[in-house]
């Protein structure tokens, strides 16, 4: 079972979709969390949580202050299951909070996201077996939707290579845990025109 830990909804049960997700640890999203908390991140930030499965990521962060959260999954199932957990965690909030969860695959979503919401904090949790290329594209395709002081927080395997990060995405720092691999990353300092995507 997957709770929230901390917030408005903490110690609230959310469902997780029963196979095709791998959900991230409480262990580790405690540690997200409490570094995200100690920077002051996620009071009124606008999230995006891309890979979400259950949106355990994205509604952490509604519950602990974000004004609203983005959960994009390429399942229905996940996303039906998104919905639910947003029901759940939107009703303890105790603040207006917009919870919005799209089936979609990523790179689609992040193709059409250009020009929208500036997104202060993106996490990705990306399957362990999606190709390097495509985690690639995803950054490099992030850069339209993020705002100046944005936070990204990369989910890998150990045992996955360093993300190949962007010129205009500077890697800040990273956190084993076990077998996971935290990449933290922000906006670089010079950057360049955002490029265009086609729709």
């Amino acid at each position: 079972m997957t709770r929230i830990i901390g917030g408005d909804a903490g110690s609230l049960a959310i469902k997780v979709p029963p196979q095709g997700t791998r959900p991230t640890s409480d262990r580790v999203r405690e540690a997200i969390f409490s570094a995200l908390d100690a920077r002051d991140a996620l009071r009124s930030a606008h999230v995006a949580d891309l890979y979400a499965g259950s949106g355990a990521q994205g509604l952490e962060a509604a519950s602990r202050g974000a004004s609203s959260v983005t959960l994009v999954d390429s399942s229905s199932r996940a996303g039906a299951i998104c919905r639910a957990n947003a029901s759940t965690v939107t009703r303890a909030a105790e603040r207006s909070l917009h919870v919005e969860t799209v089936v979609s695959s990523v790179q689609s979503w992040l193709d059409r996201a250009a020009g929208s919401i500036r997104y202060s904090l993106v996490f990705l949790d990306p399957p362990y077996d999606l190709a390097e290329h495509e985690l690639t594209r995803n950054l490099d395709s992030l850069v339209p939707i993020l705002a100046d002081d944005a936070i990204i927080v990369v989910e890998r395997s150990s045992r996955s290579p360093e993300p190949s990060w962007p010129d205009w995405i500077a890697p800040v720092r990273s956190r084993r845990y076990g077998e996971t691999v935290i990449w933290w990353a922000e906006p670089a300092d010079d950057q360049p025109e955002a490029p265009s995507h086609a729709v």
